[in-house]
């Protein structure tokens, strides 16, 4: 990253093309972005206790790491930990929670925009765009598409909350600690901008920070949502179940060599989380053997997959509690099927 920046900020300057300037400062902040989001995945392996067996090293390298891409350590750590625990559970699941037919329909009731637009293309495009921009930011700040902890504001919610319904409270000054590192890093900034200008935070933090947030929520998003993956009532739902309500897709050079195969070896990482990434393919290889038909993998391309997801996995329905994703505009599964 810091390779990338340092070419970047001393030489594309020196283009007289100003055209030619632009695409170069793009390439910059791209490539940036693309090694922070590895970056980030490495703190999240801290998270898990896989980067290292000392938790001390753990929780210092992930904390330093995921401060400086402005996510809250520890508590991220603490919510993934629950979704971890309860993936696919309804009731419990702490992130990507679809609606419910009967949330969907009480939500078009109540909403005439909504109700006018929600199966159309141009819906769709708006919904992904704002998801892949400020997705993350979201979820952070006010627990969206998580429980919903009814008698809780959004902010009461926030990950930067110590108090928020999301953490236990012996958790409270982990969660301080965690706004302290948010806290320095807009600090670190401000003197960066003070120092060198906007432009050179723009392009060397700021836009790069803006695609680790869409890498971050793409993967993620996809990981968990797809028209064959089933989500449970609790008298449903086991640990063995959730599991396996994830998928494996292909993200070819870089998801194997700057993302370290999280997105590749994800089925294997929900049942032992503490399997280092450069163990995951000789894992993922094993628990196939075990799983069968049960193992979900697609070689799609993700691009294609996160139009087909986000057009066709709308909400979910199901019977004896047992829930499968379904839509209002005639597509995928559930195709001819009307509420």
């Amino acid at each position: 990253m810091f390779t990338i920046g340092y070419i970047g900020t001393n030489y594309i300057p020196l283009v007289p093309n100003k055209y030619a300037r632009f695409v170069l400062y793009g390439l910059q902040t791209y490539g940036i972005g693309l090694f922070g989001f590895g970056e980030w995945i490495i703190g999240h392996e801290c998270g898990h206790g896989a980067f290292s067996p000392y938790n001390w090293v753990n929780d210092l390298v992930g904390w330093i790491i995921h401060s400086y891409l402005m996510l809250p350590y520890f508590s991220w750590k603490f919510s993934h930990a629950k979704h971890h625990q309860a993936t696919g559970n309804m009731r419990r699941d702490t992130v990507f929670i679809p609606s419910t037919k009967d949330e969907l329909l009480a939500s078009q009731h109540t909403n005439d925009i909504y109700e006018a637009m929600h199966d159309t293309p141009i819906w769709s495009l708006t919904k992904i765009i704002g998801q892949q921009l400020g997705g993350l930011q979201l979820y952070l700040a006010t627990n969206a598409t998580g429980q919903p902890y009814p008698g809780w504001s959004r902010i009461g919610k926030s990950h930067y909350n110590p108090s928020s319904p999301v953490f236990e409270p012996n958790q409270w000054w982990y969660i301080v600690l965690s706004d302290i590192g948010i806290i320095s890093t807009l600090t670190v900034v401000y003197l960066w901008y003070s120092t060198y200008g906007w432009f050179n935070v723009m392009i060397n933090w700021f836009l790069p920070w803006l695609w680790v947030n869409h890498w971050l929520v793409f993967v993620t998003f996809l990981q968990h949502t797809d028209p064959t993956l089933p989500h449970y009532e609790p008298d449903q739902w086991n640990f063995a179940k959730g599991a396996a309500a994830t998928i494996d897709r292909e993200f070819g050079f870089v998801g194997q060599h700057i993302f370290h195969d999280i997105i590749e070896t994800h089925v294997l990482h929900h049942y032992v989380s503490r399997i280092p990434f450069y163990h995951g393919r000789e894992a993922t290889e094993a628990i196939k053997k075990v799983m069968g038909e049960h193992y979900r993998h697609t070689d799609e391309s993700m691009w294609v997959s996160l139009w087909k997801v986000m057009r066709s996995c709308q909400f979910v329905d199901g019977e004896d509690g047992v829930l499968m994703f379904r839509n209002t505009n005639h597509i995928g599964v559930g195709a001819g099927e009307k509420l």
